[in-house]
Order: structure tokens, then sequence, then C-alpha cells
């Protein structure tokens, strides 16, 4: 099978491509390294498989021309809503890619395309009695929420009209190795427990998140490349870690006392997504406890 990963020199993305490649697929990689970096690639490039890199952005003539090259069976978009501040460029450009993305799965027959977006910004503000949350109607929460809901959109019109399969997964909060620091809260108090510094911490640290690990965040995507079909599909544990509880596993009893910090005017204090859509639709769940997840940072 050929596959395509847009943003596989990403965090995600390197760890799927080294799925797929043990998996024994032919794949592409197509990123602009403004985020991703060859060097996360290091372990698939050595694993000598049938892989190659492309230097490009993923939105350009040059990428659609990739596409219909290659005739992928599975196109994975990793990169549809940008991480970090919503600088509006950042946010205008990465919704015309997933648009030229999509065009170009339509022009060449692409029979799949899996998504993978932010599930903390489309759900609003859920109330602790919903959680673990189910998939529902999206909320958009602060502007990467509407970006995600209009990709979403732009996929449903994209199957409605010409026949392109989409599986879109609601990420809860990804962690472990190759995350880089500003990537996620995991990995910014993994580091700060390394250097044996106190970390920052948003309002109190007793707000809560859903925390997968990325062994099982790539194994829902390489189910969602044949199954799930038409379907916005929830991947987390279903259990909450508040963040202070995340410090003393990372950093042990002996730890640094975390700084507050004003609480974020947008932060959600709780959150855990269900994963009973996926496991009804891509046969998926979680395995790795948090514990084992952790231990693999050190």
């Amino acid at each position: 099978m050929n596959v395509l990963v847009v943003g596989g020199a990403g965090f995600i993305g390197s760890h799927l491509v080294d799925r797929l490649l043990a998996d024994g697929e032919t794949v592409d990689v197509v990123d602009d390294l403004s985020h991703g970096s060859l060097a996360n690639l290091a372990d698939a490039r050595s694993m000598g498989g049938p892989l190659k890199i492309h230097h490009l952005d993923a939105g350009s003539a040059e990428a659609a021309s990739l596409i219909g090259m290659r005739r992928p069976d599975v196109l994975y978009h990793l990169a549809a809503v940008p991480r970090g501040l919503p600088v509006p460029s950042r946010l205008a450009a990465a919704f015309a890619t997933s648009l030229a993305l999509l065009d170009a799965a339509r022009v060449h027959g692409v029979p799949k395309v899996v998504v993978a977006l932010p599930a903390t910004a489309i759900y609003g503000r859920p109330a602790s009695r919903d959680l673990p949350l189910k998939e529902q109607p999206l909320e958009p929460r602060g502007v990467r929420g509407v970006i995600a809901r209009s990709v979403v959109d732009l996929l449903t019109t994209y199957r409605e009209q010409d026949a392109v399969e989409f599986t879109a997964l609601a990420l809860a909060t990804v962690y472990g190795p190759r995350q880089r620091p500003d990537g996620g809260v995991v990995a910014a108090l993994a580091l700060a427990a390394a250097e044996q510094r106190a970390p920052a911490l948003s309002g109190d640290g007793r707000q809560t998140r859903d925390l997968l690990f990325i062994d099982d965040t790539v194994d829902a995507l390489v189910r969602a490349g044949a199954r799930g079909s038409g379907l916005v599909i929830n991947v987390g544990t279903g259990e909450q870690t508040t963040l202070r509880d995340l410090w003393v596993a990372l950093a042990g009893g002996g730890g640094q006392v975390p700084v507050p910090t004003p609480a974020r005017a947008d932060e959600i204090q709780r959150f855990a997504l269900s994963p009973v859509r996926a496991r009804i639709h891509l046969g998926w769940s979680p395995w790795t406890s948090l514990d084992v997840g952790l231990r693999s940072l050190r």
C-alpha cells in the first residue's frame, strides 16, 4: 500500500512513519520542516524501507503533482491545525493547505484521507458531568477551533460531492519521545524534571487532561486508514490527570514546587475523551498506562 504523510517529520508524523514502514507500507513524507525535523526520521531512514522525504509546502502545486504521481491509497494530514499562538497568517495558510490537499485528492482519486485534530479546540467548554466526552456537534473554542471545524466541513463536502472518504481523529493530549518542549505540557514538564528546576504551571495546576501515549495514537491513525469513514472519532483514554499529579509523577516526591502563573483566559478546567466510538468503529482501545508512558521519557 502507498501512503503519503503530510507533516511526517513532526512528533506524531515521524512515529506514524516508523509504524507504517514496520508494517511494510511504501511511504512518502511531505514536510516543509517549519516545525518538524529530519532528525525525527532518523530511525525510519535507518530501516532501509521504501521511504521518500519531500521538503515541500503541502499546499503547493508541487505537492499536488506529487500526489498525482504517487496515487496514495491513504493520505494522512497531520498539519491541519497549527499549534501555538493563533497567528492569522499561519491559520489562513493551514486552511488553504487543507483545501489544496483535498482538491488534489479529488483530482487524483485518493480513496481515503485521515486528518488529526486537537480535541480540546473543538468541543467548547464541556461540563465535568459530561466527561469523558463523547462525540457531539462541534463547538469551536478559539480561532484554532474554527479552523478545525472548517476542515471537518471541507472533509464532509468532498465526501458528499466527490466521494473522497475521510476519518477525522479528535486527539487527546498526545505525549511521548521526540516531542518538543513547546509541543505539549508533558514534554515541557519532563524537561523541567530532567533539569531539576521548578516548572511554570498555569493557574493552580488542578486542571485535568487526557494524556494519550504516542504509540496508542499511531495505532488509531493506522486503523483509521481502513475504517471509520465519514466520522469524527475521539481518540483518548477517558481518564483525567491533573497537571500537579503529572508533575509529581515526572519529578518524584523531591521535585521542585511548580511556580503558578496566571490562568489563561481560555483554559479548560477539566477534559477527557470517551474511547467508545473508537472501539466500535476502529477496533481501537488505549493500552499504555500513564506510568509506562512516562517512563519512556526518562
